[in-house]
């Protein structure tokens, strides 16, 4: 059983994020999507409220879970037995981290593989940053996120 990490922080999980975990179960039996711990930065959402969104919007998937973890991602991979770690490319300017992070992890543990996706051209300017600030400011978020999402931005923004 072939079974990707899906990681990111997941505030809030977006169209784009879904898109992505479609593509990653065409090549994967399983994926775990995986949010990170990162206490530098301060998320909208807590990281129950990001997990219980996310396991809203996936529902009863037998091929999907969710969890937490902290620490270095090819740990975390190895631990769970991955044998991938999938990465979403949307334009150039994702690729340069995004390929440091890569051969970083390849170099901490060679038996972990890195795969890029990319979404649907229709989600290529699409991050949960963008999400938020236009909710903040009072925009329509709904084409962007899943409806159990954008109900829980509105509470959370206070619109």
């Amino acid at each position: 059983m072939r079974l990707a990490i899906y990681p990111g922080s997941f505030d809030p999980i977006t169209n784009g994020h879904l898109d992505l975990l479609t593509r990653a179960l065409k090549l994967f039996d399983r994926v775990l999507i995986s949010v990170v711990r990162n206490p530098s930065k301060s998320p909208l959402f807590t990281e129950q409220e990001r997990i219980d969104l996310i396991r809203s919007v996936v529902g009863r998937n037998p091929r999907v879970t969710v969890d937490a973890f902290d620490g270095l991602l090819v740990d975390y991979a190895q631990a769970k037995k991955a044998t991938a770690i999938v990465r979403g490319l949307r334009a150039i300017s994702d690729f340069e981290y995004e390929l440091q992070m890569a051969l970083m992890n390849r170099k901490l543990n060679t038996s972990v593989e890195t795969v890029f996706l990319m979404p649907n051209e229709k989600y290529t300017y699409l991050n949960s940053s963008i999400v938020r600030e236009i909710a903040r400011l009072g925009g329509d978020v709904r084409s962007f996120v899943p409806a159990v999402v954008y109900r829980a931005l509105k509470r959370k923004v206070g619109q």
